[in-house]
């Protein structure tokens, strides 16, 4: 343990020494002199900010804080304690039900997959009905807080 305590006592120590004699930055000013500066001028390219702007729109469209929720429902497909058996069920919705988005929550120690995002009983009562040729110990329509898709700008949303 001493022998720790040494090291990083050394390690610490050869840090700041090379800190001290880390070269400055040096600029010559208008009467040719050297003068000792604490920072760095930057040279880039304007199109880099176009850059960013346009990741920053595209990471705001596609995460998570961009979608809303609400209350609807969603379907319970399977809760086992068999990650192997979820994400066999996972994959079934996905290979049968292309528009259907699968979730899978880990509750200890059972693994959950629900399906969907519905906003009326009625759409999940139907997709129930074929979902049950896929997994005969049955399928169960759940309240839920689910996720809903912003409209897209220019796009109002319609209120009945």
């Amino acid at each position: 343990m001493m022998k720790f305590i040494i090291t990083i006592a050394l390690a610490f120590f050869g840090l700041q020494t090379l800190a001290q004699n880390a070269p400055k930055a040096v600029l010559k000013d208008t009467t040719g002199k050297d003068t000792d500066t604490n920072y760095v001028i930057i040279h880039k390219d304007p199109r880099v900010d176009l850059l960013i702007k346009k990741q920053a729109q595209i990471n705001e469209e596609t995460s998570r804080a961009g979608r809303r929720t609400d209350k609807g429902f969603r379907l319970l497909l399977i809760s086992t304690s068999s990650r192997d058996e979820a994400l066999s069920a996972k994959t079934k919705v996905y290979t049968y039900f292309p528009e259907l988005k699968a979730y899978l929550w880990h509750q200890s120690p059972y693994y959950k997959v629900k399906a969907g995002n519905f906003k009326d009983r009625k759409e999940a009562e139907a997709y129930q009905k074929k979902l049950n040729v896929y997994f005969p110990k049955g399928v169960f329509i759940m309240n839920d807080i689910i996720e809903v898709k912003p409209p897209k700008p220019g796009e109002e949303e319609i209120s009945l």
